[in-house]
């Protein structure tokens, strides 16, 4: 990755004062309409344990339904392509694009793709892929990186963007009008007019997918916009990457997410757009159709009993708006695609815990528990974080062979009751002497701001056996 860890990161973000004052409004923005529009639903309790227990079911049984879901895709008139990691998904796909004699693609806004980079890879084999969402539009033209689940430019403000689409958008198409303002309603038709213009032309669509119903082969995207729908109907060939967690067994179950998902995620009773798909039909919509259906770590994720609760995520990003962690540092930092409290616990497991950053990522919290409380799909992320630390620790890593030496030998000596006691009175005749501050530069940076237990004049077990007959 080449990313340093994430306390280096978050170091240096912090110190960026329009950064924090750009994720400081938008997120306490979001949260609180957030809480509004759940507050509406007195089941929304009940909603929250049934979106936890299908998605539960669905992962238990994931091979089963995964199978149904390639029969009915095919059975629609699309085809199924399966794809073990990111390099098999890019090589298919652009195959595919290359199958059409086109050199250019519209897409849908889609974290899947952002995880296999499979612009960058269009890019190398000679394809442009247009971002058609605003928010990835902005972040493409400003050659940036997507900080938020939900809002990938939650880290420019108005003006910010007003200077990339006067600078940038003429060397990718439509030039932003003159005398551009920073005003939305002009942001957004400058956007509008620079978008038609490939909608109208582009003959290849790529998209991801929020949920793909397996009983009959039907994908579902949500989104705000429109531009998702553009994308989805206008092109004659229709390319959806997708995480194989995404599947749902029945219409009913689909039911209760989209319920939750935009309450979570926009604050909105439903989404704007919902774009369902199944198959090709003559004469309307795209005439090929292929679902890439991703792996990319997932059954390692699918293996760990703790872990694969992460694959439960409907990419709400509700855990973003209320992390302290996140709202400081910004997405950035978490060197992923996946920022935020979910990214902490989805990356290491996609992409393991060797290098730096991603052996870094678990400690990105405060486990204050913010996070568990709104996602509506009940992922007990601090428990996650907490097992995964422990991973890194027992892989004994840069920066925890020391951890994992101390945690041997505090084992030993637990092991053995008397020499427990020992280090116990040693420990409290030699209190006096004991330092304020834990030696070494990263416990000194936790004991700077904390105080170290006292020890008692004697151990319990002495005080015990004195006091109780």
């Amino acid at each position: 990755m080449g990313m340093p860890s994430f306390p280096e990161a978050a170091r240096e973000a912090v110190g960026d004062t329009t950064l924090r004052a750009n994720l400081r409004h938008a997120t306490h923005t979001i949260r609180d309409k957030r809480a509004r529009a759940v507050a509406e639903l007195d089941d929304w309790a009940a909603l929250r344990e049934a979106g936890k227990r299908i998605k539960d079911d669905t992962l238990r049984h994931l091979d089963t339904y995964l199978v149904r879901l390639e029969a009915a895709v095919t059975a629609a008139g699309g085809t199924v392509h399966w794809a073990a990691d990111a390099a098999e998904a890019n090589r298919i796909v652009t195959a595919l694009v290359r199958a059409t004699g086109e050199t250019e693609v519209v897409k849908v806004k889609s974290m899947a793709t952002q995880e296999i980079g499979l612009n960058e890879h269009l890019e190398a084999e000679g394809i442009a892929a247009y971002e058609t969402d605003l928010a990835e539009l902005i972040v493409q033209l400003g050659e940036d990186r997507p900080s938020h689940i939900l809002v990938p430019a939650i880290h420019r403000n108005r003006a910010e963007i007003r200077d990339i689409f006067a600078e940038k958008m003429g060397s990718w198409g439509r030039p932003a009008p003159d005398g551009l303002s920073d005003t939305p309603a002009e942001l957004a038709e400058a956007a509008r007019l620079h978008l038609r213009e490939k909608f109208l032309r582009a003959k290849v669509g790529i998209s991801g997918a929020n949920f793909m119903v397996a009983e009959t082969g039907t994908l579902v995207v949500v989104e705000s916009e429109g531009n998702g729908r553009m994308c989805l109907t206008l092109p004659e060939t229709l390319i959806s990457v997708v995480g194989i967690e995404k599947v749902v067994p029945s219409w009913r179950d689909l039911e209760v997410f989209l319920q939750t998902l935009p309450r979570s995620s926009t604050a909105e009773r439903m989404n704007p757009y919902t774009s369902m798909w199944t198959g090709t039909t003559d004469e309307d919509g795209p005439s090929a159709f292929h679902l890439v259906l991703l792996d990319n770590g997932r059954t390692d994720a699918l293996a760990d009993e703790v872990g694969r609760q992460a694959l439960r995520c409907i990419r709400c990003s509700a855990c973003l708006n209320v992390c302290p962690v996140y709202e400081r540092a910004g997405g950035h930092a978490y060197g992923s695609v996946y920022p935020g409290p979910i990214g902490a616990i989805l990356t290491p497991q996609l992409r393991g815990t060797s290098s730096e950053i991603d052996a870094s990522l678990p400690y990105a919290s405060s486990l204050c528990g913010a996070c568990y409380e709104v996602c509506p799909v009940a992922i007990d992320i601090p428990e996650v974080l907490v097992h995964l630390r422990e991973r890194v620790a027992e892989e004994g890593g840069k920066g925890h062979r020391l951890e994992k030496a101390a945690i041997k030998a505090a084992s030993w000596v637990l092991d053995r009751p008397n020499t427990l006691a020992a280090v116990e009175r040693l420990a409290s005749a030699t209190r006096k002497v004991h330092p304020k501050r834990l030696p070494g530069p990263g416990a000194r940076q936790w004991s700077d701001h904390r105080d170290l237990p006292e020890l008692p004049a004697e151990p319990f077990r002495d005080w015990w056996r004195k006091n109780r007959p």
